[in-house]
Protein backbone atom coordinates (compact mmCIF):
# COMPACT_ATOMS: atom_id res chain seq x y z
CA UNK A 1 0.00 0.00 0.00
CA UNK A 2 3.23 2.59 0.74
CA UNK A 3 4.23 1.97 -2.83
CA UNK A 4 0.88 2.72 -4.12
CA UNK A 5 0.46 5.36 -1.95
CA UNK A 6 4.08 7.07 -2.70
CA UNK A 7 3.53 6.60 -6.56
CA UNK A 8 0.36 8.40 -6.73
CA UNK A 9 1.89 10.82 -4.39
CA UNK A 10 5.09 11.78 -6.86
CA UNK A 11 2.55 11.67 -9.70
CA UNK A 12 0.50 14.30 -8.29
CA UNK A 13 3.34 16.56 -7.81
CA UNK A 14 4.22 16.56 -11.14
CA UNK A 15 1.27 16.23 -12.93
CA UNK A 16 -0.44 19.35 -10.59
CA UNK A 17 2.36 21.09 -9.30
CA UNK A 18 4.67 21.32 -12.62
CA UNK A 19 1.66 22.92 -14.54
CA UNK A 20 1.24 25.64 -11.49
CA UNK A 21 4.91 26.51 -11.33
CA UNK A 22 5.32 27.05 -15.12
CA UNK A 23 2.26 29.22 -14.99
CA UNK A 24 3.15 31.26 -11.91
CA UNK A 25 6.23 31.73 -13.39
CA UNK A 26 4.92 32.59 -17.17
CA UNK A 27 2.13 34.97 -15.90
CA UNK A 28 3.89 38.45 -14.66
CA UNK A 29 6.17 38.64 -18.20
CA UNK A 30 2.90 37.85 -20.15
CA UNK A 31 0.76 40.12 -17.99
CA UNK A 32 2.94 43.07 -18.82
CA UNK A 33 3.07 42.13 -22.35
CA UNK A 34 -0.58 42.22 -22.33
CA UNK A 35 -1.47 45.45 -20.06
CA UNK A 36 1.38 47.30 -22.43
CA UNK A 37 -0.67 46.63 -25.34
CA UNK A 38 -2.93 49.44 -25.31
CA UNK A 39 -6.08 49.26 -26.88
CA UNK A 40 -5.65 45.88 -27.92
CA UNK A 41 -5.59 45.18 -24.00
CA UNK A 42 -8.51 42.61 -23.89
CA UNK A 43 -7.44 40.31 -26.80
CA UNK A 44 -4.19 40.11 -26.42
CA UNK A 45 -4.87 38.67 -22.91
CA UNK A 46 -5.91 35.46 -23.94
CA UNK A 47 -2.51 33.76 -23.04
CA UNK A 48 -2.55 35.80 -19.75
CA UNK A 49 -6.52 34.41 -18.47
CA UNK A 50 -5.16 30.83 -20.08
CA UNK A 51 -2.29 30.93 -17.53
CA UNK A 52 -4.48 32.33 -14.65
CA UNK A 53 -6.57 29.32 -15.53
CA UNK A 54 -4.13 26.86 -15.50
CA UNK A 55 -2.87 28.16 -11.40
CA UNK A 56 -6.30 28.07 -10.25
CA UNK A 57 -7.44 24.55 -11.52
CA UNK A 58 -3.94 23.14 -11.11
CA UNK A 59 -3.71 24.75 -7.56
CA UNK A 60 -6.76 22.77 -6.74
CA UNK A 61 -6.10 20.01 -8.44
CA UNK A 62 -2.81 20.28 -6.29
CA UNK A 63 -4.60 19.57 -3.22
CA UNK A 64 -4.20 15.56 -3.28
CA UNK A 65 -0.56 16.14 -2.72
CA UNK A 66 0.00 16.78 0.97
CA UNK A 67 -3.28 14.21 1.35
CA UNK A 68 -1.60 11.73 -1.00
CA UNK A 69 1.83 12.51 0.94
CA UNK A 70 0.09 12.65 4.53
CA UNK A 71 -1.38 9.57 3.87
CA UNK A 72 1.77 7.83 2.85
CA UNK A 73 3.85 9.28 6.20
CA UNK A 74 1.04 7.46 7.98
CA UNK A 75 1.37 3.97 6.49
CA UNK A 76 5.14 4.34 6.65
CA UNK A 77 4.80 5.29 10.07
CA UNK A 78 7.13 8.12 9.39
CA UNK A 79 4.76 11.19 10.48
CA UNK A 80 6.52 12.43 13.38
CA UNK A 81 9.75 12.95 11.47
CA UNK A 82 11.12 15.88 11.64
CA UNK A 83 12.54 16.24 7.68
CA UNK A 84 8.07 15.52 7.31
CA UNK A 85 7.22 18.27 9.36
CA UNK A 86 9.15 20.43 7.52
CA UNK A 87 8.40 19.54 4.70
CA UNK A 88 4.45 19.79 5.18
CA UNK A 89 4.93 23.67 7.16
CA UNK A 90 7.34 24.33 3.68
CA UNK A 91 4.34 23.25 1.80
CA UNK A 92 1.17 25.00 3.97
CA UNK A 93 3.86 27.92 3.02
CA UNK A 94 3.89 27.64 -0.63
CA UNK A 95 -0.10 27.13 -0.69
CA UNK A 96 -0.37 30.73 1.34
CA UNK A 97 2.13 32.12 -0.78
CA UNK A 98 -0.20 30.99 -3.78
CA UNK A 99 -3.43 31.99 -2.26
CA UNK A 100 -2.46 34.74 -0.71
CA UNK A 101 -0.37 36.40 -3.32
CA UNK A 102 0.20 34.97 -6.34
CA UNK A 103 -3.86 34.30 -7.60
CA UNK A 104 -5.56 37.61 -5.67
CA UNK A 105 -2.20 39.14 -8.46
CA UNK A 106 -3.45 37.35 -11.42
CA UNK A 107 -6.73 38.03 -10.68
CA UNK A 108 -6.42 41.63 -10.57
CA UNK A 109 -4.43 41.59 -13.73
CA UNK A 110 -7.18 39.42 -15.36
CA UNK A 111 -9.85 42.09 -14.31
CA UNK A 112 -7.75 45.47 -15.53
CA UNK A 113 -7.62 43.28 -19.13
CA UNK A 114 -11.51 42.56 -18.49
CA UNK A 115 -12.27 45.97 -17.87
CA UNK A 116 -10.56 47.77 -21.30
CA UNK A 117 -10.62 51.31 -21.70
CA UNK A 118 -12.03 51.90 -18.42
CA UNK A 119 -10.05 50.23 -16.95
CA UNK A 120 -8.22 53.12 -14.66
CA UNK A 121 -8.29 51.59 -10.93
CA UNK A 122 -7.95 48.11 -11.95
CA UNK A 123 -5.21 49.01 -14.28
CA UNK A 124 -3.47 50.66 -11.29
CA UNK A 125 -4.05 48.23 -8.97
CA UNK A 126 -2.43 45.46 -11.64
CA UNK A 127 0.36 47.47 -12.05
CA UNK A 128 1.28 46.87 -8.40
CA UNK A 129 0.01 43.56 -8.11
CA UNK A 130 2.61 42.73 -11.04
CA UNK A 131 5.82 44.65 -9.10
CA UNK A 132 5.51 41.90 -6.46
CA UNK A 133 4.53 38.58 -8.79
CA UNK A 134 7.50 37.57 -10.39
CA UNK A 135 9.07 37.89 -6.86
CA UNK A 136 6.09 35.55 -5.05
CA UNK A 137 5.87 33.45 -8.11
CA UNK A 138 9.97 32.88 -7.06
CA UNK A 139 8.99 32.00 -3.66
CA UNK A 140 6.39 29.53 -4.53
CA UNK A 141 8.88 27.92 -6.83
CA UNK A 142 11.57 28.08 -4.00
CA UNK A 143 9.38 26.67 -1.72
CA UNK A 144 8.59 23.56 -3.81
CA UNK A 145 12.20 22.92 -4.60
CA UNK A 146 13.24 22.63 -1.01
CA UNK A 147 10.12 20.56 -0.11
CA UNK A 148 10.98 18.07 -3.26
CA UNK A 149 14.25 18.32 -2.06
CA UNK A 150 13.75 17.60 1.20
CA UNK A 151 11.50 14.26 0.28
CA UNK A 152 14.73 13.04 -2.01
CA UNK A 153 17.26 14.00 0.72
CA UNK A 154 15.19 13.49 3.93
CA UNK A 155 18.00 14.76 6.55
CA UNK A 156 17.46 13.34 9.67
CA UNK A 157 15.62 10.36 8.64
CA UNK A 158 15.51 6.97 10.46
CA UNK A 159 13.94 4.99 7.00
CA UNK A 160 17.62 5.42 4.94
CA UNK A 161 18.22 7.70 2.18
Amino acid sequence: MAKLLLSLHVLASVLFIGPVAVAVSMFPRRAKEALAAGPDRAASGASVRLLHRITQVYALLGIAVPVLGVGTAQVMGIIGEPWLIVSIVLTALSAGTLLLSVVPGQQATVDALDAGEAAGEELGRAERALRLLPMTAGVFNLLWAVVVVMMVIRPGSTTGA
